[in-house]
């Protein structure tokens, strides 16, 4: 899907579909403004029989008012001292999300004079597109809808040369982060999650290994392989590298869970934990192969960035891990696995010692890592933690401007006690209080600490039941435009 703009005289323009958005001041005079396609007299008639107030979400359908146009939708945006982008983009994102399966093209013509910046007209062409994201890959009936290929925005001559290509692979890195954690776990495997890493590399020029088991082995990754050892499908260690041309100016690592699949292994999931989703619990590595693909797209400079994924399933078979094992990390740590439900960490303890071996300025790993999360935050907000107050700033200000909302949690050094072990180093989970922090507490324990470090549970972000905002119901792909903004703010 494209974006365009249509910059010439609006009496020469004919489309499909317009949707047109107004304030609740002076209607009568903003309805000049398409007096290109229809006679303002006549619709502000109509306008007044449906007593349309223009509030904010209300929705006026009008079809085939004249030649020019088959389908006019007038948005209310409330008042005009109350509009916000937020209120726009949501306005916007839910009527192009009803209209997709019946446009091709969608145009789209607001009070431009009320938007402040290029910076708001571009996150609403984000919003707009991600709106418009649908995934009918595996429905039988998937080439008979018509799909909608441009978002078009009329007359934008106050930004002058206005450019959407950035956004453009922005959102393709968030769709991809969509596809990945949609895929069914039949179709998503640790192997099909590693031919599309390789695709990133071959499409954007970047550098791709994929570590076989026995190359994990040879680096004594005993946490990861234990959590891979129940399932017939071999583990995928992926590990893709952007260079910068030039100078390096820094070098950051980012790090995503990879579970294709996750059963809980022999603390099996029952009742509620919803088995049967257990498909997004790589939400992680897709929101970081969404934005490797973003970024070898926009090719930041002076940057060495690696992506990393330990990609496996957990299963049950003979050789799956016990409760009550003991297992050895590549870092030397022992781990007593106490619920093997908690299998996440184990195979992020040997890709975060990974990626500390490569030494880079910063890492941040993100990880669809508790239910704890969830229940602290809801589904809105992500937890995350850092080592570092500038890097925890710097990830506040990157969240907000790409639109996804993170919360600092806290590292209580003292919850490091509920790890202790007596047998091992440390166990693999903590008590049910404060699950989350131990959780990451725990993560902290493999990378050299002058490593700036993050991590961002995503276990309640990651996925929506709910069309809400830019969200279509199902996969989100969050962290990828968080991630994209930080490094564009290097």
């Amino acid at each position: 899907m494209k974006f365009s703009t249509y910059q010439k005289d609006l009496d020469s323009w004919q489309g499909n579909t317009l949707i047109f958005g107004v304030v609740e001041e002076e209607l009568e005079n903003q309805l000049e403004k398409i007096k290109f396609v229809i006679d303002p007299n006549l619709l502000l008639k109509k306008i007044e029989q449906k007593k349309f107030k223009a509030e904010n979400g209300g929705i006026l359908n009008f079809e085939f008012l004249d030649q020019k146009l088959d389908s006019l939708i007038i948005v209310g945006l409330g008042e005009s001292k109350e509009l916000n982008k937020d209120n726009i983009e949501n306005s916007i994102g839910n009527l192009i999300r009803k209209s997709v399966d019946i446009n091709e093209k969608i145009s789209i013509l607001l009070p431009w004079e009320l938007i402040n910046s290029q910076l708001e007209i571009n996150k609403l062409a984000e919003s707009s597109r991600l709106s418009a994201y649908k995934d009918n890959r595996f429905k039988k009936k998937k080439d008979e809808k018509k799909v909608l290929k441009e978002i078009e925005f009329l007359n934008l001559k106050k930004f002058e040369n206005i450019n959407f290509e950035e956004i453009e692979k922005i959102c393709e890195g968030v769709e991809l982060a969509r596809r990945l954690v949609a895929a069914p776990p039949n179709s998503l495997t640790p192997l099909e999650m590693s031919i599309q890493a390789t695709q990133i590399a071959k499409d954007h020029g970047l550098e791709v290994k994929i570590l076989e088991a026995k190359e994990c082995e040879d680096l004594g990754m005993g946490a990861y392989l234990a959590v891979a050892k129940g399932s017939d499908l071999d583990p995928k260690f992926i590990h893709l590298t952007l260079k910068s041309e030039g100078p390096i100016k820094e070098k950051i690592a980012l790090v995503g869970k990879g579970l294709t699949f996750d059963s809980g292994g022999y603390n099996l999931k029952v009742g509620a934990s919803q088995i049967e989703m257990m498909k997004y619990d790589m939400g992680g590595s897709a929101a970081v192969l969404g934005a490797a693909k973003a970024l070898g797209a926009i090719k930041p400079k002076g940057l060495e960035i690696h992506f990393i994924v330990a990609a496996c399933e957990n299963m049950i078979n003979g050789s799956a891990v016990h409760p009550g094992d003991v297992v050895k990390a590549s870092n030397g740590k022992t781990i007593e696995i106490n619920n093997t439900d908690a299998e996440g960490r184990l195979t992020l303890a040997d890709a975060l010692t990974y990626a500390s071996n490569l030494k880079p300025d910063s890492i941040i790993d993100l990880a669809t890592l508790t239910g704890a999360i969830v229940v602290a935050l809801g589904n809105d907000v992500a937890g995350f933690w850092s080592n570092s107050n500038d890097l925890a700033n710097d990830l506040k200000t990157a969240s907000a401007e790409a639109g996804e909302e993170l919360w600092q949690m806290p590292l209580q050094k003292s919850y490091k006690e509920g790890l202790k072990s007596h047998i091992a180093d440390m166990k693999n989970t903590g008590p049910r209080a404060g699950g989350s922090i131990t959780a990451a507490l725990f993560l902290e324990e493999f990378f050299h600490e002058s490593i700036k470090w993050a991590h961002i549970d995503i276990a309640g972000t990651c996925w929506t039941d709910k069309n809400k905002g830019i969200n279509p119901s199902g996969a989100t792909g969050f962290g990828v435009k968080t991630l994209v903004q930080w490094i564009k703010n290097k």
